[in-house]
């Protein structure tokens, strides 16, 4: 994860340098920079009124280039990058797509139930024409989009019911605008009333009930009084200007930022007195003042800033964030470092993409699930001084020109998503090519591996796994009844021949119980190696010297070596050893000592059980290969309880068999313990 964090890191700051190196080449070939002002009395009539439509400031009545000058100059200076933004947006005639409702509920979720947006929909009447012919509708729509107003048709035949109920009986247009200041609060539904049917005029009327949710300043009284309100936390938005309305796309964003940002035009056309404007900072108009309870900011002065709905939105979303603006932008940086993995992950194309994938569902899922108790944590009421001091170090940093930077670079990338992409690919690769090369220094094999191998082993682990997820018994949580019989019963119905045997690893070998075996009163040296932990090595050497046999004797050879030792008596006699059906039902001890006959050794010494581990059965015979056990030799147990030669269970176990000889118990699977009574000091061996 932080190798994936780090290559995003770089990718960053790679996109940083480039978006530099793109402005000192326009620099040096055109001689202008981004943020450098453009003179209007340079620019032709049609780009002026192409800085007009991109702003929301009508231009009908102006059929003369110096009006429209003078109108671009009241609203606000302009740059080279807004210019070159609103031309290449002007060139590119992408079609708008607008909503089709299909009935009552489809326009109350979309349109009534909208709080912080504003819509335009053309109501056409049972058999009526449309207000709005179809050429109109079109430029209609992509005047508005571009401002953030959403533009649908409802067509009354899909539910007249609903019309007749609204009373449009006639074809009309209809314009949705939150009513309050508040956030998510009601929506008001105007209805058109204009007799000229023209873009212009409609557009007019758009944005003059839009305009008049912001609040107007007409006089230095009103300003005064406004500007030493108490407001502790509120973020205002000043626009100091010479003009009959704000322009639109102030408008439009007063709606989308309601509750979070309060919008304030100040007509200063018949001002007479402006002094208290210098008081206030403000020295020139048209400006846009941002007020914060940490200063005031004067919107314009860094990179980036135009006077525009987009670059506006995105310097306000960063000082005002929401909840979702955040979330939002941490989905976009995790799903950016998890495709990190196509190129870091070296092997088959198919397991890059496997890895891919794993790594695309991990990181959304938690993503998701850390976010669910931060929304939970900002719920809370007592919490609210933490969130204002959340937003103030948004503020604080976000007003620098670093952050103006960004905001810049993020703008222009967003605006080329091709070149955002073809970067992103040619970084993935650069990391590929060094990630590559330094596995190879190292002599890994996974760097050559092809897709038939890949998957050849992806299908050996999914099959061991599916058919046995955990390969040691020692890590059970609890026992169940349920561990005796059904799943006995599944173990012995798979072990015919016949049957496919699963893929079990033999990991779970090594931590089986060993130890040594010995008789009461005889001494050797090597009476050290009593328990499990101090026989490993010796347990480590035996492995290896069976493991290496087993290389020598096929499976085949050692079954049949096994039937062949076992042919001419019983697997596990009653006579000789404990392994007998009434010694795996626990028996009494005194039963159980009187069934082993006579013990088979030279003295008729007693063993020592004290070394015996307490949930292993007590017998002195490997059913195995038939023999009793010497003194001094490993024996091992299985989970069942019974004991055999280290040897012999070991080349059992290897070889495929993995379950009990005598019992069939699985011999990775943990079973109740079996714990022997305490014998009394008079019993003794018969």
């Amino acid at each position: 994860m932080w190798v994936k964090l780090c290559c995003l890191l770089l990718y960053f700051l790679a996109l940083f340098v480039l978006a530099r190196v793109f402005e000192a080449v326009a620099w040096y070939e055109s001689g202008f920079l981004a943020t450098q002002l453009v003179d209007p009395v340079a620019l032709s009539f049609r780009k002026l009124r192409t800085i007009l439509e991109c702003r929301g400031l009508g231009h009908s009545g102006l059929p003369e280039k110096k009006d429209v000058r003078e109108l671009v100059e009241k609203s606000g200076d302009l740059m080279e990058g807004e210019l070159y933004s609103a031309l290449k947006e002007e060139e590119a005639s992408e079609s708008v797509s607008s909503t089709n409702f299909s009935g009552e509920m489809h326009f109350y979720e979309l349109v009534e139930d909208t709080k912080d947006g504003i819509w335009l929909v053309q109501v056409i009447a049972n058999d009526r024409s449309p207000l709005v012919g179809k050429v109109h509708w079109e430029k209609m729509v992509k005047k508005v989009s571009r401002f953030g107003i959403r533009t649908g048709t409802f067509n009354c035949s899909s539910d007249p019911r609903y019309c007749r109920r609204r009373g449009w009986l006639k074809s009309t247009l209809i314009m949705s605008v939150p009513q309050t200041s508040t956030s998510k609060g009601k929506v008001m539904l105007k209805e058109y009333s204009g007799r000229k049917i023209e873009v212009e005029h409609i557009f007019k009327w758009i944005t003059a009930h839009a305009a008049s949710r912001i609040k107007t300043i007409y006089n230095s009284e009103h300003l005064k009084e406004e500007w030493n309100k108490s407001d502790q936390y509120r973020v205002k938005i000043y626009l100091f200007a010479n003009l009959d309305q704000p322009p639109a796309f102030f408008s439009a964003l007063s709606v989308k930022f309601t509750g979070r940002v309060e919008f304030i035009f100040v007509n200063v056309e018949n001002w007479d007195n402006k002094s208290y404007m210098a008081e206030i900072g403000v020295y020139k108009t048209p400006s846009y003042i941002l007020r914060t309870p940490e200063g005031i900011y004067r919107y314009g002065n860094n990179t980036g800033e135009f006077i525009s709905l987009r670059a506006m939105d995105s310097f306000l979303r960063s000082l005002q964030p929401e909840v979702n603006d955040l979330f939002v932008l941490s989905l976009v940086l995790v799903n950016l470092m998890a495709w990190m993995d196509l190129f870091i992950t070296q092997g088959a194309t198919i397991k890059r993409f496997v890895v891919l994938i794993s790594t695309l569902g991990t990181y959304n899922s938690l993503l998701i699930i850390s976010w669910l108790p931060v929304i939970g944590f900002l719920q809370l009421p007592y919490l609210d001084s933490f969130y204002e001091y959340s937003l103030k170090l948004f503020r604080y940093s976000n007003t620098t020109t670093l952050a103006s930077w960004v905001r810049a670079d993020w703008m222009f990338y967003s605006s080329h998503p091709a070149l955002f992409l073809s970067t992103y690919l040619g970084h993935g690769l650069l990391i590929d090519y060094f990630e590559k090369k330094r596995r190879r220094n190292n002599n890994t094999d996974e760097v050559n591996a092809n897709n038939l191998e890949w998957l050849s082993s992806l299908w050996d682990w999914y099959t061991s796994y599916l058919f046995h997820p955990i390969a040691s018994f020692q890590h059970f949580p609890f026992d169940s009844d349920w561990d005796e019989d059904p799943d006995l019963f599944l173990e012995r119905l798979a072990f015919p021949d016949l049957w496919l045997h699963p893929l079990i690893p033999t990991d779970y070998i090594k931590n089986l119980p060993m130890w040594r075996f010995k008789y009461l009163g005889v001494h050797s040296d090597e009476e050290v190696l009593e328990t499990f932990q101090d026989s490993e090595s010796d347990s480590d050497s035996e492995n290896k010297e069976v493991f290496s046999s087993e290389k020598e004797v096929s499976e085949d050879d050692d079954l049949n070596a096994f039937h062949s030792r076992s042919a001419g008596g019983p697997r596990c006699g009653a006579e000789t050893c404990s392994c007998a059906s009434k010694y795996c039902h626990h028996e009494p001890y005194e039963r159980k000592a009187r069934s082993y006959g006579s013990y088979s050794t030279a003295g008729d010494m007693e063993p020592d059980w004290s070394a015996w581990p307490s949930e292993m059965l007590h017998c002195t015979e490997c059913v195995v290969c038939l023999e009793n056990f010497a003194n001094g030799c490993l024996l091992m147990g299985l989970p069942c309880g019974h004991v055999f030669h280290q040897n012999c269970i070991v080349m059992w176990l290897a070889g495929g068999r993995h379950c009990c000889p005598v019992c069939r118990w699985a011999s990775y699977k943990k079973k109740q313990p079996y714990t022997h009574p305490q014998p009394l000091s008079s019993d003794t061996p018969s």
